[in-house]
């Protein structure tokens, strides 16, 4: 399946696999694009020191294109930045701000810049600074969400910009893709089924807390604290939502460290399980490459029963 993206990434198949803090490790980044997609490693809050050797095992695991997503809020932000400039990554994908005065950086060492973004405003900006590709993220997404779903924001942003599009937030699938691609996109970033796989390394306890869940099992937390996020309920999940309200400072007290007990201790009790509402449609863990295979056969197989059922031919 070629599109702007895949010509763009050099990859063979328009999926990317979304930066997850913990979550996107370099096992799971190379597994993904060794498939043919686009793995990423997630930079979240990682020492400069610790990125770099990621960085590094990544390019032991794979010889073909593969991105780092940086997040603005990160307090070793500026120190990462200066690493994935050393290390030559090939693809960057940052969010959780506005990066325009960081593409030229990037740029000018040759390497392809797709900020995340969650509204038109944002991609008209970056797109001036010159990203290669904007992801626009709905709030179906797992973690950190904006206030627009991504049926509306993605079809805003076709509309908005001239680079390539990438649809992001509950895609778990090949009518995803399909979808993604009728409404004008690219391609696709999928974070939450590939918790769901083999080679993501989370706790057994956080995938089969994915495919437990239901569509409407996915919630949001710390929205009265300024950073809104989307988790899987559970004990830690309610608590937080209720301290949020009676004793914010408590809850932001509490939330420091809960993405890491989930990843590595899948403590149930005390871990923040980040993943989209995508989760609902999860049912299997599987291998990357077979995620990636039957998503492209699903999507064409849908867009030419579509053809064929609305407009007469395939």
């Amino acid at each position: 399946m070629k599109t702007k993206l895949t010509e763009l990434l050099g990859i063979e198949y328009p999926i990317i696999q979304g930066g997850m803090a913990w979550v996107a490790t370099p096992k799971l980044a190379a597994a993904v694009s060794n498939a043919g997609g686009l793995g990423v490693v997630g930079a979240a809050a990682m020492p400069p020191e610790i990125l770099r050797e990621a960085i590094r095992t990544v390019k032991k695991l794979t010889d073909r294109p593969f991105g780092v997503n940086l997040i603005m809020i990160s307090p070793q932000f500026d120190e990462q930045v200066e690493v994935v400039l050393e290390e030559d990554v090939p693809v960057v994908t940052i969010g959780a701000g506005n990066p325009a005065t960081y593409i030229p950086k990037f740029k000018e060492r040759g390497m392809k810049v797709l900020p995340v973004v969650s509204s038109d405003s944002l991609a008209r900006i970056v797109e001036r600074a010159g990203a290669d590709a904007v992801i626009g993220e709905g709030m179906e997404c797992g973690g950190h969400i904006g206030d627009v779903t991504t049926i509306v924001l993605v079809r805003k942003l076709v509309d908005t910009v001239k680079i390539p599009v990438v649809a992001a937030g509950g895609i778990a699938d090949g009518r995803g893709l399909a979808a993604a691609l009728v409404l004008g996109a690219d391609g696709i970033q999928m974070g939450t089924r590939f918790i769901a796989s083999e080679e993501c390394e989370a706790h057994e306890n956080y995938k089969k807390m994915v495919l437990k869940a239901s569509i409407r099992d996915a919630i949001v937390t710390g929205a009265n604290l300024g950073h809104p996020a989307r988790v899987i309920r559970n004990q830690f999940a309610r608590k937080v939502r209720k301290l949020e309200v009676e004793d914010p400072m408590k809850a932001e007290e509490i939330l420091v460290g809960s993405l890491r007990k989930a990843f590595q201790e899948g403590n149930i009790a005390e871990g923040s399980f980040m993943a989209g509402q995508s989760s609902g449609l999860i049912d299997s863990i599987k291998p990357v490459k077979l995620i990636i295979e039957e998503t492209i056969k699903e999507a064409v197989e849908v867009l030419e029963a579509t053809c064929r059922k609305y407009v007469g031919r395939g």
